[in-house]
């Protein structure tokens, strides 16, 4: 609201390069600069009178802003996606009526400094328009759209996208910019837009970023603990859940050591070998016992 422009990202530095340590150390760094004073000035606009006061157009830098959508008709910020979901990149001004834009030069990062794809050339043309195609402007050119398909680098989720901004102003044709002529696979590309004076400054340029966590399909696959499977090989199979399966599991188990353990007094009992006493026998008594050896006192 107050013409500022603010933007913040995490840092986290390890000092080695592979291995995670713990004498790593995070840093949240948050930039916020002021734009409401900045003035542009345009030299085509002064009037060819040799006592008149230059025309001066002056106008707040507008602000600047790159989101990526899982479902634009519903504003939903893509935050965690899988390879192949379908994207919308979108590039937006601020309204006013002063400036228009063009996007060039866009990239995807890995955000650890590893690796880096270029997405759009500097004329604005796709690289490879099967990762990121042309983008389409709206009437007012305050507005660039993309849709593209998610994709990832091999060994890390995080994808960071950047892409240049070029302002124009929208007095005299200054954004009457027409599509790239592109052709693939070529370095043939060139801008179809108005004659400009070539005493004209370079425009002023603008960097926007944005990111997400792109996962592996089985990565996202998430099942309910009590949801029940649906797909069956044949009609003899019986589904049930998790959590049925494993209490059914438990109590089998305990049920099995119940009767191990009656199994087991039950053979214990019957090899317990029977004691009985007989009074005043002896190992020697018995109807073959031999009585010239035994004697009474």
């Amino acid at each position: 609201d107050d013409g500022g422009i603010e933007y913040f990202n995490t840092i986290v530095v390890q000092p080695h390069l592979k291995l995670v340590t713990n004498q790593g150390r995070g840093f949240h760094i948050r930039c916020r600069y002021n734009t409401r004073n900045n003035t542009v000035t345009n030299d085509s606009l002064k009037v060819d009178l040799m006592d008149a006061d230059p025309l001066i157009a002056s106008a707040p830098m507008p602000g600047c802003s790159m989101r990526i959508y899982s479902d634009p008709t519903r504003n939903e910020v893509a935050e965690n996606v899988k390879i192949g979901d379908p994207l919308t990149l979108d590039i937006t001004l601020d309204p006013q009526d002063v400036y228009g834009l063009w996007v060039t030069d866009c990239l995807v990062r890995d955000g650890l400094g590893w690796g880096e794809q270029k997405l759009i050339n500097q004329e604005g043309c796709p690289l490879d328009p099967e990762i990121m195609g042309l983008f389409e402007y709206n009437e007012n050119k305050t507005k660039a759209t993309v849709k593209f398909q998610a994709h990832k680098f091999p060994y890390t989720p995080s994808v960071y996208y950047q892409c240049n901004v070029k302002l124009c102003l929208k007095a005299d044709g200054g954004c009457d910019i027409a599509s790239p002529i592109c052709s693939p696979g070529s370095g043939n590309n060139r801008l179809r837009r108005q004659a400009r004076d070539p005493s004209e400054g370079t425009p002023a340029t603008i960097e926007v970023y944005s990111g997400l966590y792109v996962n592996e399909a089985n990565d996202l696959a998430k099942t309910d603990e009590d949801s029940v499977y649906s797909e069956k090989t044949s009609d003899e199979n019986i589904c049930i859940s998790q959590r049925t399966f494993a209490i059914g599991i438990c109590v089998a188990g305990l049920i099995l050591m119940v009767c191990v353990v009656f199994a087991t007094m039950c053979l214990m009992a019957r090899r317990r070998p029977k004691t009985t006493s007989h009074l005043g026998s002896s190992i020697y008594s018995g109807p073959y016992t031999n009585t010239a050896f035994s004697h009474s006192s």
